[in-house]
């Protein structure tokens, strides 16, 4: 998995590119706690992401947590079907806020 980061008009915007899965999970785990405790309005931009495992959705749940303990933004943007799938059926889509 590659990610991707970059600041725009005071937002950290993170794109991701691959699977987010067992195996890249803990690599997105630190970048992404981090930026909800430094940032306001965190974007993770998923246009690129393939698939995502119950371990990616762990490393998404602790970051939405993080964020509101912090009263910041997580903002998951360009989702395609197939992930959007996922979402829906563990319940994230309840949980995280997806444009």
């Amino acid at each position: 998995m590659e990610i991707n980061m970059r600041k725009n008009a005071g937002e950290q915007i993170i794109a991701i590119k691959g699977r987010l899965d067992t195996l890249t999970a803990p690599d997105l785990q630190p970048a992404l706690i981090s930026a909800v405790k430094a940032y306001k309005r965190v974007v993770l931009d998923c246009g690129e992401l393939e698939y995502v495992s119950s371990a990616g959705l762990r490393v998404l749940l602790m970051a939405e947590k993080s964020a509101k303990a912090g009263k910041s933004d997580l903002i998951i943007k360009n989702v395609s079907s197939e992930i959007k799938e996922i979402f829906d059926m563990t319940g994230f889509s309840d949980i995280l806020t997806i444009e």
